[in-house]
């Protein structure tokens, strides 16, 4: 008898010591849920569009490498991109849970990139408690391989130049020089980023491969252009506020389609709040994390695995920050000044725009440039006429919004701007014109699937 509860005792430690070493499962939940942290986190830091374009990129770099280390579907990025050179060769028989790995690296960039630190770090050590307990063994070499990987994408992500730009000039403001950029209500900022298109491009040959024609010739004159652009931004703003003032007077629950469209695609992270003697700025998403939202949905609709979500989110992020740096440096050549400040000056001093004014210069649209090349590369993956429903906005109390494709979708975030009174049309226009052709020109230059 008690051979036999012996014999068993040994049998229920083997089963044991089997469970434990089964192996670390890391899903596309599991990296979306750690793509939702850092966005939750960036957002209470307040990063600016440009700068969280960055944030995302490296960490999903430094993932997407590791995922392609002896992969049959996916080519590594090395010399594909700028300045990326080989990470550390991963042996097969190492024992490294590549998906872990690809996790564990992904947190550690992350976490050199935003400001609050110790936010991610809890997070960071709630999973490296749980992985450790499943089998210790697989993640402690999946993470030593991890953090190695996260070290040297680091080393190239230090010379991309932001550092550099940290310590450049402020814009210079001329107040008396007719058309350009001044800024505006009711915080009155300083041109943000004024030196992003010197930061080093990933694909691009420089930051003005993709430099959309000139805007307008500024010009006061009501017969010019630019006077009927703006008069256009003036004319639609007021037909949305009318029809606002409609709605509270026959409290009425359906708003303006348009201003609908307008707030749903604000993603302004610099936007204020004025309470009294008090001024403070209401958490937002940028439209890098609209557009990366959009690629979660994507992502769990097709039931993606997790190579898929990796390289999806990878090539997604480098369309987004190839964008910021096109536009941007088309914003501080051009100048050109927001309709909120040629309205007051030359149409209406008591005009105001729906939404608040961002602060950087009007040509082209931030948004149009990033949602249309965002778009162009998530069409490419997913295919056209791809429907789904948007809940990018849900956590900051505006309902979903269903569209037939990601092309509908950057059209409207787009005429947003417009809908808004923050672009005129040619801003917006030229905007897609841009975005697409970085779009096209990614999906044309990087050989990511075998």
């Amino acid at each position: 008898m008690k051979s036999n509860i012996y014999l068993l005792g040994i049998i229920g430690l083997l089963f044991i010591s089997c469970k434990k070493e089964a192996p670390i499962k890391v899903t596309t939940d599991d990296y979306c849920a750690v793509v939702d942290t850092v966005t939750a986190i960036m957002v209470h830091d307040i990063f600016s569009p440009p700068v969280a374009s960055r944030i995302y990129l490296y960490p999903n770099v430094a993932a997407y490498e590791i995922m392609a280390q002896n992969s049959t579907k996916y080519e590594s990025l090395q010399g594909q991109i700028n300045g990326l050179d080989s990470i550390p060769k991963l042996d097969p028989k190492s024992g490294v849970n590549k998906n872990l790995a690809a996790l564990i690296a992904h947190i550690e960039l992350s976490k050199q990139l935003i400001f609050s630190e110790e936010a991610l770090e809890k997070y960071r050590d709630s999973l490296y408690k749980k992985w450790g307990s499943e089998n210790s063994k697989e993640f402690e070499v999946s993470k030593e391989y991890g953090l190695k990987v996260a070290d040297q994408i680091k080393k190239w992500m230090g010379k991309d130049n932001y550092k550099q730009t940290r310590t450049m000039s402020k814009f210079s403001v001329h107040i008396n020089q007719s058309g350009r950029w001044q800024p505006t209500p009711p915080a009155y900022m300083d041109g943000v980023e004024p030196h992003w298109g010197e930061i080093r491009t990933l694909v691009m040959d420089s930051a003005a491969q993709f430099k959309p024609i000139p805007p307008y010739p500024f010009s006061t004159d009501k017969n010019s252009t630019f006077y009927k652009d703006a008069k256009e931004t003036y004319d639609i703003g007021n037909m949305i506020s009318q029809k606002l003032i409609e709605v509270e007077k026959t409290k009425s629950k359906l708003i303006p389609e348009e201003s609908a469209i307008a707030t749903f695609w604000d993603c302004n992270p610099y936007a204020t709040v004025t309470q009294g003697h008090m001024m403070f700025a209401k958490k937002k998403n940028t439209p890098d994390a609209h557009w990366i939202n959009i690629t979660k949905i994507a992502l769990k609709k097709t039931k993606a695995d997790f190579e898929t979500t990796v390289f999806t989110y990878t090539k997604t992020s480098i369309g987004i920050f190839e964008s910021f740096i096109s536009c941007w440096n088309e914003k501080y050549r051009s100048n050109v000044v927001r309709p909120e400040t040629y309205i007051n000056q030359n149409i209406d001093e008591n005009w105001r725009p729906q939404l608040q004014t961002p602060p950087f210069p009007e040509y082209t649209s931030g948004h149009s440039v990033v949602s249309s090349c965002s778009a162009t590369i998530l069409t490419s993956i997913f295919g056209d006429n791809f429907s789904y429903v948007d809940d990018s906005e849900v956590n900051f109390g505006l309902p979903k919004r269903p569209f037939k494709s990601f092309k509908q979708a950057a059209s409207e975030a787009s005429i947003s701007r417009l809908y808004g009174g923050i672009h005129y049309r040619a801003a917006i226009e030229n905007g897609v014109n841009q975005g697409n052709n970085i779009g096209n020109y990614i999906i044309k230059k990087l050989k990511m699937a075998k």
